[in-house]
């Protein structure tokens, strides 16, 4: 049985599991996975359906971008895992980003946000694509006073924070609807919660006994509920990176080609794979890792010649579409 943040009881006012402030509890809304830990919300963001209905009307809202070309949901499909199918997603004026749109499944649990782990908490990260060039292009006093203009815009605000519609009540509303995109009811969950069924084919067990194991070592990287240790790695890809990575923000030499730890949560609804979506399979995936990557200076030791046959590397590409979530990337709640 599912449990409901903390403690289960719904649409009732409780304090959460760090006695921070209240949270409001909705219906098949912030329904906590099994398995999974509460998510914490910050004291000045905290959980109301009203605030979740502001955040969605302005993630699928085009007006955010400078030419009101493109949405949040237009780098984050929902019928995607809220990733994109392209490398590099279009912004305004149709400009090529940078990075490949990375999925937004559980992204209420991550530590940090950008792939190269640049911004601290969900919040400040809204304010990112707004005003980078490649994707919504906006100044975010502009972008606001523009929204502003939308009475419902401003009446949510008022119910919502007691404000009128500003910078603060923006990165609110669309980090309290982001925090809403929890998945876990794949295939694999079902075999943990109920190990005597069939919920996995032959296959995709002999692939879930080669992730889990000292052979391969996945899941040294790929870990925990979420199936990502959120650490910074070079994976092998390249002798000469284009993007240096988490470099950028540190300096440092070492951090070349570095980039988050992806989850792997509904991956195969999210290729292309890599930061720069450079692999359009997972079978090309499966085999890179397989191969151990090419002999870059900081490479993780992790990555390194496994040796699979082929019937393996099938077998490893078969437990890796049973990380998807059929009812997450249909649920109503995220459709505009």
């Amino acid at each position: 049985m599912r449990q409901f943040l903390c403690i289960g009881i719904i649409g009732l006012v409780f304090t959460n599991c760090n006695n921070k402030a209240p949270i409001e509890v909705f219906p098949q809304l912030m329904e906590i996975p099994d398995g999974f830990p509460p998510v914490q919300f910050p004291e000045d963001n905290t959980f109301t359906l009203a605030r979740w209905n502001l955040g969605k009307q302005l993630f699928f809202d085009k007006a955010l971008s400078k030419d009101s070309s493109v949405s949040c949901a237009s780098c984050h499909l929902p019928a995607f895992a809220f990733g994109d199918t392209t490398a590099f997603s279009q912004g305004s004026f149709q400009r090529a980003g940078t990075s490949n749109s990375p999925t937004l499944s559980n992204i209420a649990y991550h530590p940090y946000y950008t792939r190269a782990g640049g911004v601290a908490t969900l919040e400040m990260q809204v304010a990112i694509p707004v005003q980078e060039h490649a994707e919504f292009d906006m100044d975010m006093v502009e972008l606001t006073q523009r929204l502003a203009s939308n009475p419902y815009y401003q009446q949510m605000a008022q119910m919502c924070y007691k404000r009128a519609f500003d910078p603060f009540v923006l990165t609110r509303a669309l980090a309290t609807f982001e925090r809403s995109l929890l998945s876990g009811d794949s295939e694999y969950d079902r075999s943990v919660q109920h190990p005597s069924g069939n919920a996995l084919s032959v296959s995709a067990k002999k692939g879930r006994d080669l992730f889990f194991s000292n052979r391969t070592n996945c899941s040294s990287c790929h870990s925990g509920f979420n199936f990502t240790n959120y650490q910074f790695e070079n994976n092998g890809l390249y002798l000469n990176y284009a993007d240096s990575g988490r470099m950028r923000l540190t300096k440092l030499e070492h951090d070349r080609g570095r980039f988050k730890v992806p989850s792997l949560r509904n991956v195969a609804l999210t290729a292309p794979y890599m930061h720069d979506g450079s692999f359009s399979t997972l079978e090309e995936v499966v085999h890179h890792y397989n191969t151990g990557g090419v002999d870059f200076p900081t490479k993780s030791p992790l990555v390194r010649p496994l040796y699979l046959s082929t019937e393996e590397e099938q077998a490893l590409v078969a437990f890796l579409n049973t990380l998807t979530d059929h009812n997450f990337v249909t649920n109503p709640n995220f459709l505009p």
